[in-house]
């Protein structure tokens, strides 16, 4: 089946942004359904994380339209955090206390156990769709995990082509096209504006529109 593509840049528990995003692809997609990836950051640093996971993890209301969630850095923290009082630690100051207090102090199974399962990238025709990039001169299967949640460089600064476009977010100056990559992180938590790309799947990888909601 045909669908209409998009990628949705860090969301970080903005979930009244997330709302309007999904509305926007609603309404431009129109009878065509959709796939949507969502670049990861879900939580953290914004208001309602809580929120956000619960929208996510209960999927697309149509039946034909598909969501893909890519794992990101902050989900990894929080799963880290399980592991010592170190990585909980450094969860919390990087915005983990927000994702608590929006659970009421304590966050279930059901939502680690989905942020667990969560890919490190997506992969269509055109595109990689990854968190934060990835390591110049190596194959996607040959990319280490902590590259594509957390490199900035020397992937921002490579001109370099990367078998396909990558779409990413992590770093929050975005919207930023390039001819190799696309960056839809438009630090949503402190800017209040949050970045939906749509793309063609014609011979152009790079996005045919990208819409800044705030």
């Amino acid at each position: 089946m045909k669908r209409q593509t998009y990628a949705v840049g860090d969301i970080h528990g903005c979930a009244k942004l997330l709302d309007k995003a999904l509305i926007w692809i609603q309404r431009q997609s129109g009878s065509t359904p959709f796939h949507v990836i969502f670049i990861g950051d879900y939580i953290d640093r914004g208001p309602d994380s809580k929120s956000v996971l619960d929208i996510l993890m209960a999927g697309p209301q149509r039946q034909d339209d598909r969501y893909t969630c890519i794992r990101g850095n902050h989900e990894q923290m929080c799963l880290d955090s399980k592991l010592s009082d170190h990585h909980l630690e450094e969860w919390l100051a990087n915005g983990g206390d927000s994702t608590l207090e929006s659970f009421g102090g304590s966050i279930g199974s059901t939502y680690t156990d989905w942020m667990g399962a969560l890919p490190f990238w997506h992969e269509d025709n055109l595109r990689i769709f990854v968190h934060a990039g990835l390591e110049p001169g190596i194959a996607l299967s040959n990319q280490d995990p902590e590259t594509l949640l957390w490199i900035r460089e020397p992937f921002l600064t490579s001109r370099r082509s990367f078998g396909k476009h990558v779409v990413h977010g992590h770093t929050p100056v975005g919207p930023t096209l390039r001819k190799n990559r696309t960056n839809i992180d438009a630090g949503s938590f402190k800017s209040g504006k949050l970045c939906v790309a749509a793309f063609h799947d014609n011979s152009d990888a790079r996005p045919t529109a990208i819409r800044v909601l705030e």
